[in-house]
């Protein structure tokens, strides 16, 4: 509770005015509530509280009047008021003292007039712009730029009769009517700038001065004009409704409050032309109505923009970039309504002060047409930036901001790129925080990577993590985007698959945090280096730790390796020593088999060649798997190699992979059969071809089926030399260089995948080539009914050489035991044998001619899909299936193919 004797700060302020102008409460009544509202205003200062600044100066002034003792004594008394702690504001201690000493009343060369004269000329002294200018603190990060010089001196002429003197309001108090317009008093134009220099100083004391009565019974001799100006002003209390014509004073009082979209008594919004017009009843001048419309657009920009920022900030789903763009049309708007605050106070001040001093209002339509140019040119950007960016969030919005700045208007492009500062701050706060913390908080889907949360880790790299392309801001490339999406994608993937939770500070050399707005802003200036190295510092840094860990942690490159030496058949003693092994077992039928039988034997082929010297955590992945068996299947067709990958080498190596990886060895098993089949074929030649020199009859079929074979062997030489080197090889060797060269994971993952496509198609097991596959199918298939059909000719050859050589050997051992050789029966029994034996081999003569028949036809129709394919690779294969021409002369359309495509070469 108060003291009794304490008096309250009214009571006080009422005793300052009387003490001030030495007369009774009853006398100071007006000048007591004009000091209220004086002191009760919270306005911003008009310069930056520099307590140091303030104080130079003081001491400057001092020794400019040659008091250098004052100016000592000042700095000696300023440090020990620097040095106490109880005062707090000392700046404002310091600025009201110098305020206090800048009187404009005082016309001697006391140093109360030399502080007022310094701290004018520290504010701008442009007439001709809007007073919100000067208003404006210095302190704020954006604000109106004056007009440029045309613009000004377009102006001039337009309100010379006195703009150039009007009543400057600042916004720490009214500014007082200047001295060059007191009554009595005539109108010199020299003296506007000693005036504008002067009205900021001893606002207090003058405000209660400039209402006495002596002043307000004064009469102007000089300004005539004036006088009649105001009697207007004063009828307006006494107008009620009609077609009466109304003053300019009571247009610019409704003008005001349209600027807030505010309906004033005379100007209102038509909704049916959605805009503000004067009323039809009021009686206005053409020059007067359309300086009225022109002003009220400043009303309808100020409500669709109002309209904007009310709706969607409201709106949660519209996000942060969408807060933060209302948020900055906000800013915009709260610079405006500081205009609007300015020009009310100066209409209130001449309500105050102007009427009874008999002064020319100084706020005019024309007036107010220069003061508003450059915000109604700003509420016009904005107003387009809302049309724009309807319907619009996250990213997308940034670039429909963004899209604005491309403008050759610097005053347009300079606010566009401050609110761009600003829209874009939540963006780069997505950013960062992916790039260097992994982080993803997108609650609004803003950001331009998305994430789904459904994906399991395996599928963490190719399916978690996607570019939305519609949220990619336009001053962020395609190419910027991808990286921050593999940066990101880097880190998680390395916590979440890799288990590896090193900082992100380890991997990236250099880490920083979000910037701020101004930051932001100053970044889109240098986007292609400032930005660009950040991107790109963040990405090889990454990007190598990833491949350092896969590396050396995981052995991805011996992985690779392994796959080449297993599952495309890179190891050949491995492979032919587990053919060997394998040939028993994979010679029955495939629901005979037993998986663990040959995975015991493919140890054994394992730890019998040079494979024992491999890895272990490689010969541990290596592994048998049985196909599913259809019927009629022997061993041979649902025989398989499997190589199990886990872990993050699933990454590289995924079921699609793998896959593709099966058919090819199922394809290449086949391939690498046929040439075991035939190299038996060729073993049975040679070592049966002695034994059955005996046997004349069969010279011919042994001829035929020796030529049929090597046929064969020359197809199935070509075939494995095209597989093994051109496709295998040649694809390995571009793989290598890749992987070697490779900046990140993606580009090991796409190397490999286009080495798999590549291998595929060359293959023939792509679904174009699918006839050429079949074709060579056939052609295995006749390999194999070879070898059926020289089984069989040569068990029944050697049975019957068998029989022969037990008759024969029958025969000498009688002749030595003294009896006949062989009786007429036995020897007929004997001749009827063989010459069943004879008439059998014509049959045999027929079987393969016929065999020869269908391979030879099968092999035509390869050689003419070969010849018409698209890739170059199998066209050069049947030059060399059919180096001497043996087809070709052979085939017509097989001529007809091959000069088709010599003419077509010869064109290219």
């Amino acid at each position: 509770m108060a003291c009794p004797d304490q008096k309250s700060p009214n009571v006080l302020l009422q005793n300052l005015c009387c003490r001030i102008l030495g007369k009774s409460e009853a006398d100071v009544a007006q000048q007591f509530q004009y000091a209220v509202r004086v002191i009760g205003s919270n306005f911003a200062p008009t310069v930056e509280r520099d307590e140091f600044l303030v104080a130079e100066k003081i001491k400057k002034e001092l020794v400019r009047q040659r008091r250098e003792a004052d100016a000592a004594l000042f700095s000696e008394l300023y440090r020990k008021l620097h040095s106490q702690g109880v005062l707090k504001n000392k700046w404002s201690i310091l600025y009201l003292l110098l305020s206090l000493s800048e009187d404009p009343r005082k016309q001697s060369n006391k140093v109360g007039k030399g502080y007022a004269t310094l701290f004018a000329q520290a504010l701008p002294r442009d007439a001709h712009s809007t007073p919100y200018y000067y208003a404006r603190p210095q302190s704020l990060p954006l604000n109106y730029q004056d007009r440029n010089a045309q613009s000004a001196q377009s102006a001039g002429s337009m309100a010379s009769s006195g703009i150039s003197s009007i009543s400057m309001y600042a916004l720490n108090g009214p500014t007082p009517t200047p001295q060059s317009l007191l009554p009595g008093q005539s109108y010199q134009a020299p003296g506007v700038g000693d005036c504008l220099r002067q009205q900021l100083g001893s606002r207090l004391a003058w405000a209660l001065t400039a209402g006495q009565p002596s002043l307000q019974s004064s009469t102007s001799k000089g300004l005539p004009n004036t006088v009649s100006r105001n009697v207007p002003r004063s009828r307006r209390e006494g107008e009620t409704s009609g077609n009466v014509e109304i003053t300019e004073a009571n247009l610019v009082r409704d003008i005001l409050y349209v600027f807030q979209g505010i309906d004033g008594k005379n100007i209102k919004m038509c909704n049916s032309e959605n805009c503000y017009k004067v009323e039809g009843k009021v009686s206005l001048s053409k020059s007067l109505r359309d300086t009225t419309s022109r002003l009220a657009e400043l009303g309808w920009l100020h409500n669709k923009i109002r309209r904007y920022t009310d709706q969607r900030s409201l709106d949660r789903a519209f996000g942060l970039v969408g807060q933060s763009f209302c948020a900055a049309l906000h800013q915009e708007l709260k610079e405006y309504y500081r205009l609007l605050s300015v020009l009310h106070s100066q209409l209130q001040l001449e309500d105050d002060q102007g009427v009874n001093l008999g002064l020319e209002s100084s706020l005019t339509l024309r007036r107010l047409l220069v003061w508003t140019y450059d915000p109604k040119i700003r509420l016009k950007t904005l107003a387009a930036l809302v049309d724009h960016c309807q319907g619009r969030k996250g990213g997308e919005l940034a670039s429909a901001v963004h899209a604005y700045t491309k403008t050759g208007d610097p005053y347009m492009r300079s606010l566009v790129q401050h609110i761009l500062g600003l829209v874009s701050h939540p963006v780069l706060n997505f950013l960062y925080r992916w790039i260097y913390d992994g982080e993803l908080e997108d609650t609004y889907h803003e950001f331009f990577v998305a994430s789904d949360p459904t994906v399991k880790a395996d599928r963490l790299w190719h399916d978690k993590y996607t570019l939305r392309k519609s949220m990619i801001p336009s001053f962020i490339t395609m190419d910027q985007s991808k990286k921050v999406l593999l940066i990101g994608k880097s880190i998680n993937f390395l916590h979440q698959v890799c288990h590896d939770q090193t900082p992100s500070t380890k991997m990236i050399a250099v880490a920083k945090s979000a910037e701020s707005p101004k930051d932001a802003a100053d970044l889109f200036t240098d986007l292609e280096n400032a930005f660009q190295g950040k991107i790109d510092a963040a990405y090889f840094e990454t990007s190598k730790y990833l491949l350092d860990v896969f590396n050396k942690k995981y052995n991805l490159l011996e992985h690779m390796q392994a796959m080449r030496r297993y599952l495309l058949l890179g190891q050949g003693d491995f492979i032919r020593h587990l053919m060997d092994l394998l040939k028993p077992e994979l010679a029955r039928p495939a629901t005979t088999l037993y998986q663990h039988n040959l995975t015991g034997i493919l140890e054994t082929a394992v730890r019998a060649t040079n494979a024992q010297f491999d890895n272990p955590e490689i010969l541990k992945r290596l592994d048998v798997r049985l196909l599913e068996v259809s019927p009629g299947d022997t061993g041979w067709d649902v025989f398989s190699l499997d190589y199990h990958v886990d872990g993050p080498i699933a990454t590289v190596f995924t079921r699609e992979c793998m896959s593709h990886y099966l058919r090819v060895f199922n394809f290449l098993w086949r391939a690498k059969r046929m040439e075991y089949i035939l190299t038996d074929i060729w073993k049975g030649h040679m070592c049966n071809a002695k034994l059955l020199k005996c046997m004349p009859e069969l010279s011919g079929v042994l001829h035929q089926c020796h030529v049929l074979a090597s046929e064969m062997v020359h197809f199935i030489h070509q075939m494995q030399y095209y597989i093994t080197f051109e496709v295998l090889e040649c694809s390995w060797d571009e793989l290598w260089n890749k992987v070697q060269q490779a900046q990140d994971l993606d580009h090991i993952i796409a190397a490999h995948e286009v080495f798999l496509d590549t291998i595929i198609s060359r293959c023939l097991l792509d679904s174009d080539s699918r006839t050429l596959l079949n074709q060579l199918r056939a052609i295995f298939d006749q390999i194999i009914e070879l070898q059926s059909a020289q089984d069989v000719m040569y068990r029944a050859a050697l049975e019957e050489l068998q029989l022969r050589l037990q008759f024969e050997e029958k025969k000498k051992q009688r002749e030595l035991e003294g009896e006949w050789g062989v009786t007429t029966s036995e020897e007929e029994q004997e001749n009827k044998r063989i010459r069943e034996f004879q008439e059998s081999v014509p049959k045999m003569c027929s079987q393969l001619r016929i065999l020869t028949h269908f391979y030879q036809g099968i092999v035509q129709q390869f050689l003419i899909l070969l010849t018409t394919s698209s890739d170059e690779s199998l066209r050069f294969l049947s030059f060399r299936l059919d180096f001497n021409e043996h087809y070709k002369a052979r085939e017509p359309r097989l001529r007809m193919s091959l000069g088709t495509r010599g003419r077509r070469s010869s064109h290219m």
